[in-house]
């Protein structure tokens, strides 16, 4: 195995880019052992927080592009995990909300993820993981703020 050079180890946005992508990966696979991938679970748990929506609204708070939120939803709604309608004062909007089929593989997704982050932060005692969540948290928000 190839150690990393120390200058690039030394990069703190290397280290944030590898350990996501690896992060990602055993994610991924431990849910597409599941059958689900993760703009399954990330539309799951939008409409989880918020209730049903417009499939429009759910495309640009998860920046998706509609015709991708519209084939994933396809595929949830014939796994029974969401429900789309029409609007009725509006035909042309399309509502969609979670069922409790949807509730429950959430719930399965989330325990998956909790085993992944429990295997990558193993090294960490619960309130290094705290710490690090927060700093992640504080990071993100800024990049999201920044965004517009």
């Amino acid at each position: 195995m190839t150690k990393t050079p120390p200058r690039l180890a030394a990069l703190t946005p290397y280290l944030l880019s590898k350990t996501g992508k690896a992060v990602r990966g055993r994610v991924a696979s431990r849910l597409a052992l599941r059958g689900v991938r993760m703009w399954h679970m990330a539309i799951l748990d939008a409409l989880a927080d918020s209730g049903p929506r417009s499939q429009r609204d759910l495309a640009v708070t998860l920046a998706i592009d509609p015709s991708d939120v519209t084939k994933v939803l396809d595929e949830l709604v014939s796994a029974g995990h969401v429900e789309r309608t029409r609007d009725p004062r509006d035909r042309r909007r399309i509502h969609v909300k979670l069922t409790p089929a949807g509730s429950d593989t959430l719930a399965d997704l989330a325990t998956e993820v909790s085993a992944v982050e429990d295997e990558v932060l193993a090294p960490l005692d619960a309130a290094e993981r705290a710490q690090l969540h927060t700093l992640l948290t504080r990071v993100f928000l800024h990049i999201e703020d920044a965004r517009g």
